[in-house]
């Protein structure tokens, strides 16, 4: 090697490094800015960011009231991103989402279409409650999250980059909801379960949230900075033994692959898109950590997240009070 490629190798890597300094220095201010606002919901927030850091969309479930719509406000906020929201309800059609044509007519006379962009053409969309939208319009959002553009009347429409959709879903025991496609819950990166933040976190939120003065968002990136950082992402180093035990969670819990006491009661289970989703996050939730590789414990604790909303349990499984969440436990258990 000459001397001058030796430089260049060297100054190559001088560069990563700075690169990766400052991008840990961007998601621990980012992460320190969301916690000044959302309170007691600290793997929530964790999973959130995990799943943006990642490039992808993310589906929080739960009741209403536990501060969903807020946590992606302020990530909106922290992250320097164009957001919008959409409050989903059974009336909702498609080009309520997507945009339409209007007929316009010139001062000459003259008539021509014009495309008017609906709410989706922004960096971060809100979809709020989407399961108690119709499955017509619920895939509307199909093409724009796996494929990051829009067609209306045969028009092609690029979506702004970034593009991510945290979408809120009710429990579907509640009243006027949809349970959203398998094909579209396969879009989201993870399933982010909102649950009640207990006494102290509550204590919290009730003193601060009645009071006069209000914790307001702080931006702490742009979306040029986010946009670097899932660049980076995908560039961090992983070893044999974490690709490889990604490869064994999701293939042991397909019917037909895994173990059978534990694939009996699947009826169908992760795909190929459940494993990419793992990696990213894992890769994701290392740079969140302040370390540049994922371990084995990353894989571990983004396992649930990342399969629950991509496996379904047979009738006698949940007659029995089996669920996806003992499954998934005993799958990451046989990591080692």
């Amino acid at each position: 090697m000459s001397a001058i490629q030796g430089f260049a190798n060297t100054q190559l890597a001088e560069d990563a490094t700075k690169q990766a300094e400052r991008a840990l220095e961007k998601v621990a201010a980012a992460r320190a800015a969301v916690g000044e606002v959302i309170f007691g919901q600290k793997q929530v927030v964790e999973e959130t960011l995990v799943t943006l850091l990642a490039g992808g969309h993310g589906l929080l479930v739960g009741v209403p009231g536990l501060a969903k719509t807020k946590l992606v406000e302020t990530l909106g906020t922290v992250l320097g991103l164009d957001a919008r929201r959409v409050q989903f309800t059974p009336d909702l059609m498609p080009a309520d989402i997507l945009g339409s044509e209007i007929m316009e007519e010139a001062a000459d006379g003259r008539r021509a279409f014009r495309f008017v962009r609906g709410p989706i053409f922004a960096q971060l969309l809100m979809a709020d409650e989407i399961n108690r939208a119709s499955p017509r319009t619920q895939s509307a959002l199909l093409q724009s999250m796996q494929e990051y553009h829009v067609t209306v009347a045969g028009e092609r429409h690029d979506l702004p980059r970034p593009f991510h959709v945290l979408a809120t879903q009710n429990p579907l025991e509640q009243e006027g909801t949809y349970p959203l496609p398998e094909a579209q819950l396969d879009r989201f990166l993870m399933q982010i379960d909102v649950l009640y933040p207990d006494r102290a976190a509550e204590r919290r939120i009730l003193l601060e949230t009645t009071s006069g003065d209000q914790a307001q968002a702080k931006t702490a990136m742009s979306a040029e900075d986010l946009v670097g950082i899932q660049q980076l992402v995908r560039r961090l180093p992983v070893g044999e033994r974490i690709v490889e035990s990604i490869l064994d969670v999701v293939r042991m819990a397909r019917p037909g692959e895994g173990d059978a006491e534990i694939t009996k009661h699947v009826v169908w289970g992760p795909g190929p898109r459940a494993a990419q989703a793992l990696m990213l996050a894992s890769r994701a939730r290392a740079l969140l950590d302040g370390r540049l590789s994922p371990s084995l414990d990353d894989v571990a604790a983004l396992a649930l997240p990342v399969l629950k909303h991509r496996m379904a349990l047979t009738f006698a499984a949940r007659a029995e009070g089996e669920t996806i969440a003992a499954l998934v436990a005993r799958l990451v258990a046989r990591l080692g």
